[in-house]
């Protein structure tokens, strides 16, 4: 499945987040993306091409992954360089990796200013979940989005990318016209459970925000 670089529009995402949170698994969801990965040597990198085909045309997102090198204390600056987008990944089964979300925040912001980035709460697959949809509150104070994934069951895959390419081409009413080959989900959502989840998410949008971050 070869695709000639020159005639697809191509933006560097960064994906970042505490180590064991989900960011490979997440990005090995998407068959060619894993298929085609290259390694940046230099940096400890694998890059992701996942492409996504929009009503505006094929879209590709190089996702830069860490391959485990934010255990050795954040990332080199090389990592950020030309990011024009990103993704910060946390697991709600951790609440440690929610309170280090604005580290990663502030790097990011540090490195590529202005840039749209989406905030992940990995694994809500699990039914005991650390940070419930009420205590999520810091994308509502830094203008980025959020979304509830699970990267073993695909649940909402291509939302953080959908809302990043319209961010991106500037279009509200970009859509993907066919949904990325995923490999098969290793787990299956309860569906009262994913619908419950749903529910609370949207409430929790209508709370108030605390003045403070003591809500972990």
């Amino acid at each position: 499945m070869a695709h000639d670089s020159q005639d697809i529009l191509t933006f560097k995402c960064v994906l970042v987040g505490d180590g064991g949170t989900g960011k490979t698994s997440f990005v090995k969801r998407h068959q060619t993306g894993e298929f085609e990965k290259k390694y940046v040597a230099t940096l400890g990198v694998e890059v992701h091409p996942l492409i996504f085909h929009t009503n505006r045309g094929a879209i590709r997102f190089n996702v830069w992954d860490t391959a485990g090198q934010e255990k050795f204390g954040g990332m080199r600056d090389g990592y950020y360089i030309q990011g024009q987008c990103a993704v910060i990944m946390f697991d709600v089964s951790s609440r440690i990796t929610y309170k280090n979300v604005p580290n990663w925040h502030r790097d990011l912001v540090h490195n590529c200013e202005g840039i749209p980035i989406v905030l992940c709460g990995n694994k809500v697959d699990i039914m005991d979940r650390k940070v419930k949809a009420q205590s999520i509150g810091f994308h509502r104070k830094n203008n980025l989005q959020y979304y509830d994934i699970s990267a073993k069951s695909n649940l909402n895959f291509g939302k953080p990318f959908l809302w990043l390419a319209r961010k991106l081409v500037g279009d509200p009413n970009l859509e993907f016209v066919d949904m990325p080959a995923l490999l098969p989900p290793e787990v299956e959502m309860d569906k009262d459970y994913q619908a419950q989840i749903e529910r609370e998410l949207q409430e929790a949008q209508t709370i108030p925000l605390p003045d403070d971050d003591e809500e972990l």
